[in-house]
């Protein structure tokens, strides 16, 4: 009975082998959990970029100090396909508007889609978004720049994502209101 005692002492304290067990355990765990950091880290990257983008779009339009046109526009969309990088050319909707505290509502002044990618917003559509709009004093007008790009994960780790999506309002810097030439503002 003693030397079957002994024998699984000797047992327990040896450790050759060890690393060689823990490594074949361990290993495939590290590298599962590389692979799903390296995944979200992707997306966040990518989602950080399609903000940083429509930011940049939103600020443009604002700063202008004459009315905008379809060119102009076209060529947005073109800013924002070269700083996203997207295999799909990135969709763009953008719409000034007002509010009145008469009719205690949000007013499209203009709202245009280049190649009209996306459906343009009216008064009606515009109501359906008033919880994401910030609230304005009586004829404060804004600008509302949407941007919508594919986007298809490097690797799914539960990523379901297809497109990425952005929503941005920000105030004219320098005008009352963002006309467009289409349009009588």
């Amino acid at each position: 009975m003693r030397a079957l005692q002994r024998a699984i002492g000797r047992f327990f304290r040896h450790e050759d082998g060890s690393f060689v067990v823990e490594s074949v355990l361990v290993l495939p765990m590290l590298f599962w959990a590389h692979l799903g950091l390296f995944a979200y880290w992707n997306v966040y990257a990518t989602t950080n970029t399609v903000q940083k983008a429509t930011y940049t779009i939103s600020d443009l339009i604002t700063r202008q100090q004459v009315s905008v046109d379809d060119a102009y526009l076209n060529g947005l969309r073109n800013v924002m396909s070269y700083l996203v990088e997207s295999p799909t050319t990135p969709k763009i909707r953008v719409t000034s508007f007002r509010y009145s505290q008469a009719n205690s509502r949000y007013e499209v002044i203009w709202s245009r889609s280049p190649s009209n990618a996306m459906s343009v917003l009216n008064n009606a559509s515009l109501v359906s978004l008033r919880d994401r709009l910030p609230l304005m004093s009586d004829g404060d007008s804004a600008v509302l720049v949407e941007t919508e790009v594919g986007f298809a994960p490097l690797l799914e780790f539960g990523i379901t994502m297809n497109k990425i999506e952005q929503f941005v309002v920000t105030r004219p810097r320098f005008l009352a209101k963002i006309c467009h030439t289409s349009f009588s503002c």
